[in-house]
């Protein structure tokens, strides 16, 4: 089935799954929704890099971070970044390549536990919604009642 709804996931809400002890973390549970494919995952070779460089970083195993790597690789829609404009530029430059990545792959959200990304929220409202994971989670689950 074809979801309206196009997620970029900061490594933060990746990190977050990876470290909670309960399955049933907002964030764990975001990873499970899109691995049945009840929303599409964004991720540009920019996205992918970082992933692995904090999640290894991090403490999560190298055996760990491949199989999953392996699964975006396959599974996620690799977005190639064309367009650079920023209606106004992120205060860290580390949310730059997930900006790019929301905005080239005309995704519907962008979702991080980072504060200075959320404060994007009002400059792009018009184009993507910038949201904490549990709002998306709450997106997603009305989208995709069980």
């Amino acid at each position: 089935m074809a979801s309206a709804l196009r997620a970029v996931l900061d490594t933060n809400v990746l990190l977050s799954a990876a470290r909670s002890p309960h399955t049933t973390s907002p964030s764990a549970e975001i990873l499970d929704r899109w691995q049945r494919r009840e929303f599409e995952l964004l991720v540009s070779l920019d996205t992918l890099s970082e992933h692995a460089e904090k999640l290894l970083a991090h403490g999560v195993p190298a055996s760990e971070v491949e199989a999953f790597l392996t699964t975006l690789a396959v599974h996620a829609e690799l977005v190639t970044v064309a367009f650079f404009h920023f209606r106004h530029y992120p205060v860290d430059a580390d949310d730059v390549m997930f900006l790019l990545c929301a905005i080239n792959g005309r995704a519907s959200h962008l979702v991080s536990y980072d504060n200075h990304l959320r404060s994007l929220r009002s400059f792009y409202e018009s184009e993507l919604k910038i949201c904490e994971p549990l709002e998306f989670l709450g997106e997603c689950r009305a989208a995709n009642p069980e």
